[in-house]
């Protein structure tokens, strides 16, 4: 239990204080902040609908005893529950913006997000006409993407109807049901000789040693995202196989697969994958063009 309180009154008392207590129970950061001032920060403006960037002249504000008991509760839940700010704020940020999340997706926090701003340049010849966001999750993906390429026709896909739900309330959230829309099935089951001039996904791809030791936090997120079998690599394999019959013939497929990385590499040996480097961080993202999808596919199908 935290300990009674009593003297904290301001918005910077909060954040302090709130330091202390993640640093003192050892909590896990990896939820779209890498550090306890982070995301105490984060908690204590997120929940005040305060920008992340307040100057600090205004972190000196009093808070009203309603907002200091909700900020403590919230700080409760954070360390005895080891909820992640993201679902005890029911909001994440990528590429810039809000999105809304619960535990029926991840948190967003792919660095894929550097690439979306950057307009995938210079990866894509041509701007992208259909997109599409494979294992969607929240549509944060898909929908960055829609906004980046506003004539874009954009298909966000999961398997998971409960994540669909989330990505629907995304899809709302910025009125962009007119050109983003979802679908639900096995990867590319549900969508039959549909083809994308751009695919970007961020699949389930931890491996089963590292399902075995994840931080209590992520335990909060859905299994059905995270863990892809004994290598992380079950979906990963099935999605390689398949792209080429979905891409058209200047497409680019994009995949995240974090540490996994170290066993696509050991799995296909002869393959030429472009890994990205990002400037924010982040790592395990490769890009293969159609005419790669298409000239291995046979090799990719080999491995299903």
């Amino acid at each position: 239990m935290l300990p009674k309180i009593s003297n904290l009154l301001t918005i910077r008392d909060y954040i302090r204080w709130s330091v202390t207590q993640f640093h003192q129970h050892d909590l896990f950061f990896g939820h779209g902040t890498d550090n306890a001032w982070d995301d105490a920060r984060q908690l204590v403006l997120g929940y005040l609908s305060l920008p992340f960037d307040l100057p600090d002249s205004y972190l000196d504000c009093r808070l009203e005893q309603e907002e200091q008991e909700e900020l403590r509760s919230l700080i409760s839940e954070r360390i005895e529950k080891r909820i992640p700010t993201a679902y005890l704020l029911g909001e994440a940020w990528f590429c810039g913006r809000p999105f809304y999340v619960d535990e029926r997706v991840l948190i967003p926090r792919s660095p894929i997000g550097e690439l979306i701003l950057n307009q995938f340049k210079p990866y894509l010849t041509s701007t992208p006409k259909r997109i599409l966001d494979l294992c969607c999750g929240s549509g944060c993906i898909g929908i960055a993407c829609a906004q980046q390429f506003i004539k874009a026709e954009v298909v966000l896909a999961d398997l998971s109807f409960e994540a669909l739900e989330v990505a629907n309330l995304n899809i709302e959230r910025y009125h962009l049901d007119n050109r983003v829309y979802t679908v639900q099935g096995d990867c590319f089951d549900s969508l039959p000789n549909q083809r994308f001039d751009l695919i970007v996904c961020n699949p389930p791809y931890v491996d089963a040693e590292d399902m075995a030791d994840i931080p209590p936090e992520f335990q909060h997120e859905p299994e059905l995202g995270l863990a892809a079998g004994e290598d992380g690599l079950d979906i990963v394999k099935v999605i390689l196989a398949e792209a080429a019959n979905h891409l058209t013939e200047q497409g680019v497929l994009i995949v995240e697969v974090g540490n996994s990385e170290i066993h696509v590499k050991k799995l296909y040996p002869e393959i030429d994958f472009m890994w990205f480097e990002f400037a924010q961080g982040g790592h395990g993202v490769f890009l293969l063009t159609a005419q790669q999808c298409a000239a291995y596919q046979s090799a990719f199908e080999e491995l299903i």
